[in-house]
């Protein structure tokens, strides 16, 4: 029986990279099949240590066979009417050379992505639903809305905290907060070894991913 909760494979990520090799963001399977399709891309893959290209029709050809005889436990697979087809990892625009973003949104989740869902003063890890965001300097004292004065906080510490500053209500920070050089959900991503293959691209090249 099938885990509910398991993400469908048509739903994994993919990374996208522009006509010169630089990660641009990250797309879903499905976005990508559609761009394969389309002809607007091509599947890219490392093969002992050189790069590979593969169209639409190649790599389902190249699909049918790993399915037979390199299949992976790491790997997704999607299921077609005659076939079974391996989610790419990474993929590039055949037309697209826009250089790429180098900056970090400032938004909620990237906040609780780089705490890692964390109480920065308990150090107790919560469901994002549980956590709020705190001033370090509160805003009454002319803190900032910054990457580094704003932290994860539980419920209770926060109101613990109140309106004062740390110090002042004899609180101490587990870490000290800064502005991420890399998308926190994608560090978040790279942990994982299905994606491990997405390191190459971007350590060689330092771009920082936008994930939409």
């Amino acid at each position: 029986m099938s885990d509910p909760h398991q993400q469908s494979p048509l739903e994994a990520s993919v990374l996208v990279l522009n006509k010169m090799f630089m990660a641009v963001h990250v797309i879903s399977v499905k976005r990508a099949f559609c761009l394969l399709f389309k002809e607007l891309a091509e599947v890219v893959t490392l093969e002992d240590g050189q790069y590979m290209t593969y169209d639409f029709a190649t790599w389902r050809e190249v699909s049918e066979f790993r399915a037979k005889h390199v299949r992976e436990a790491d790997e997704d697979w999607v299921r077609a009417a005659t076939c079974e087809i391996q989610a790419p990892r990474v993929i590039r625009l055949l037309e697209y050379d826009r250089v790429p973003k180098q900056t970090v949104k400032f938004n909620r989740r990237n906040i609780f992505a780089r705490d890692h869902n964390q109480c920065q003063y308990c150090g107790k890890k919560f469901p994002t639903s549980e956590l709020s965001l705190d001033h370090i300097i509160p805003r009454a004292q002319n803190g900032k809305t910054t990457w580094e004065n704003i932290v994860c906080a539980c419920v209770d510490c926060n109101v613990r905290k109140g309106g004062r500053t740390p110090r002042q209500a004899s609180m101490a920070l587990i870490r000290k907060p800064e502005k991420p050089k890399r998308s926190p959900l994608l560090a978040i991503k790279l942990t994982q070894r299905k994606y491990q293959s997405w390191q190459t691209f971007l350590d060689s090249a330092y771009w920082d991913v936008e994930l939409k």
